[in-house]
């Protein structure tokens, strides 16, 4: 794992850095030392194990010491199921729905929350707070996942998402909601991805990024 990877994502000022993305960021550095130290365990003996084993086991271990686990029969509480897609079941809870993702995308952990991390820096509206872990004692472990519901909202044109992004100083790639600016590309802003409410205000509540420049 990078040893820096959480160290350069930021692109505001740490005056204008979220309280939830310091959590974030203070989880993930957590979670890389300890899969630090499981892997420097491993060398001299089981060397069969995948990294996002390590992780997930990892990740089970601290939230279930800091209070941030949640059985996966619980997770039915947190609210009304609504629309899932391809790593995301959701439930809604008047004005906030929770995201339980599979990181059927991301493949990691520590590569999703970076993710959110991005997504908070740039679309600030729909920022994520973290939630908890779920999942099965000992086996598959999925973070959960807050975001401000955007109610009685339609999804926006590809006109209205590439006039959006422009604002924001990105340039687009392609005809499959791909776009870059000098430090980040962001893509899957399709339709179903980005909302806009009565107002006429758009908001990106999910997105794929990464980071171009270290």
């Amino acid at each position: 794992m990078k040893d820096d990877i959480f160290e350069s994502i930021s692109q505001r000022g740490s005056g204008e850095e979220t309280a939830e993305n310091r959590r974030i960021y203070e989880i993930a550095d957590e979670l890389h030392r300890r899969c630090q130290l499981y892997e420097t365990q491993l060398r001299n003996g089981k060397s069969n194990v995948s990294r996002l084993e390590i992780e997930q086991q990892v990740a089970e271990q601290y939230a279930k010491e800091n209070d941030i686990w949640l059985p996966m029969n619980d997770v039915f509480d947190l609210g009304v199921p609504g629309p899932s897609g391809n790593e995301n079941d959701t439930y809604v809870s008047n004005d906030i729905i929770y995201k339980v993702n599979n990181l059927l995308n991301s493949g990691s952990l520590l590569k999703l929350l970076e993710k959110i991390a991005m997504h908070n820096d740039l679309f600030y509206d729909t920022a994520y707070d973290f939630y908890a872990f779920t999942g099965f004692d000992g086996r598959t472990v999925m973070p959960i996942l807050k975001q401000r519901l955007i109610k009685n909202a339609k999804p926006a044109t590809t006109i209205e998402i590439d006039t959006y992004m422009a604002a924001l100083g990105f340039h687009k790639i392609n005809d499959e909601g791909r776009f870059s600016n000098d430090r980040y590309e962001v893509w899957d802003l399709v339709p179903r991805n980005v909302l806009k409410d009565t107002d006429g205000d758009l908001f990106v509540i999910d997105a794929e990024i990464r980071l171009t420049i270290g």
